[in-house]
């Protein structure tokens, strides 16, 4: 292991997406990140397609670079097991609600009694001082919560709707991890762990208020909220003579580019609704039209061709499929075919970060449920006798280990 956060130790709690996104960019840095699952596994582990149950590839690709235990923290005997792990942990993440690990005696206050060093992450809904602290949240509700589907329907969409991705899990996600790494500063220069709570409608509020809060920033306000330019219903890909093309022009050098390229070099000049950036984000509706109206008249091929001689912002629109093929990710090594254990081989997307020292690296590829129940118990202090027992209870599962 080279990673930069080599040595820490994390107790992941969390299941789904969310959390176990954070904790695979945690564990591909290095850390050694301990998947603690219940005895039915994460949920997330029969979503999708698969070749064995519980090996899905939704779950493959956020939980590689982690070892898994089982415990049933509803036992006194697991519960136990859990605080064994912690007392020796560096950070303890989890994406319940608080009062869940309340119910279980696994607050804050009960963990730090055992290790006053660590940082208890705490990755869900809501923050706690508000009225929807007790609510359950999810990708999908969030989205809507932060006014993301209502965006798509400003920008044009025909009904508000969801992004097609779990956006708000993913970007909750690198927050939780970036909280993480933060923590762990702190504590090396102070000695000092904390609580840190990473809420996701907080989080995303954030995210989307940054675009467009717009004139409401000021107070009173100066002008409507949206970024005019993001809502454009014509900031979409735009068909060409054979396909579609995405373009993005927009300093001054890239327009005046552009309206040479279609005939009228002196627009800018001419038109004062064009000569700055602030007048034409006003009037982005009618720079937009134009090119769309224009694109039609040559391929695609050719358009990448022209744009890209004159050094102009164009890229092509990719499929999910098509994606998996581009000549760019695979000359930088973004996938590699490797051989599961179990699963046979799988395409594995690289850290996507490079490191002229302290590189990080895969580790391992996601585990079966309980894989490493055994060994983890093992280095908590747990003998042979002792692990047994706590499988035959069910506190436990044990998954042979892979060789």
């Amino acid at each position: 292991m080279s990673g930069p956060l080599q040595g820490i130790r994390i107790v992941d709690m969390t299941t789904v997406l969310m959390g176990p996104y954070a904790t695979q960019i945690l564990g591909d840095l290095g850390a050694d990140v301990i998947k603690v699952e219940p005895p039915a596994g994460d949920t997330v582990r029969d979503v999708g397609p698969r070749r064995n149950d519980g090996m899905a590839g939704i779950f493959l690709h956020a939980n590689r670079s982690k070892r898994s235990i089982v415990l049933d923290l509803k036992q006194p005997a697991g519960r136990e097991a859990l605080l064994r792990l912690a007392a020796d942990a560096d950070v303890l993440i989890y994406n319940v609600r608080p009062q869940a690990m309340a119910r279980l005696n696994l607050g804050y206050e009960d963990i730090a009694k055992i290790n006053p060093r660590i940082l208890y992450v705490g990755v869900y809904g809501y923050g706690q001082g508000g009225p929807y602290a007790a609510k359950s949240a999810y990708d999908d509700l969030i989205q809507g919560a932060v006014a993301i589907p209502s965006l798509a329907k400003a920008a044009g969409a025909d009904l508000p709707r969801y992004a097609p991705s779990a956006m708000a899990d993913r970007i909750v996600g690198l927050a939780a991890a970036n909280a993480v790494s933060a923590g762990l500063l702190y504590r090396e220069r102070t000695g000092e762990g904390q609580r840190v709570d990473v809420p996701m409608f907080e989080t995303m509020a954030q995210f989307v208020l940054g675009d467009h809060m717009g004139g409401m920033t000021f107070e009173p306000p100066i002008g409507p909220s949206g970024y005019a330019r993001i809502l454009d219903h014509n900031r979409r890909p735009l068909s060409t003579k054979d396909g579609y093309l995405c373009v993005l022009f927009y300093n001054d050098k890239q327009w005046r580019q552009f309206f040479a390229l279609v005939g009228q070099p002196d627009l800018m000049d001419s038109d004062p609704r064009f000569a700055t950036i602030g007048e034409r984000t006003k009037h982005i509706d009618a720079l937009y039209r134009m090119v769309a109206e224009v694109m039609p008249t040559r391929t695609t091929a050719e358009w990448i061709a022209v744009l890209e001689a004159a050094d102009m912002p164009v890229m092509q629109l990719h499929t999910i499929d098509s994606l998996l093929a581009d000549p760019h990710l695979d000359a930088v090594g973004f996938f590699e075919v490797v051989e599961h254990p179990t699963e046979g081989v799988i395409r594995s997307m690289a850290v996507p970060s490079t490191w002229s020292k302290s590189s990080p690296e895969i580790t391992l590829q996601a585990p079966r449920l309980g894989e490493h129940s055994a060994a983890v118990l093992a280095e908590a202090g747990y003998s042979t006798k002792d692990i047994s027992k706590l499988a035959a209870s069910g506190a436990t599962v044990l998954a042979p280990s892979r060789q």
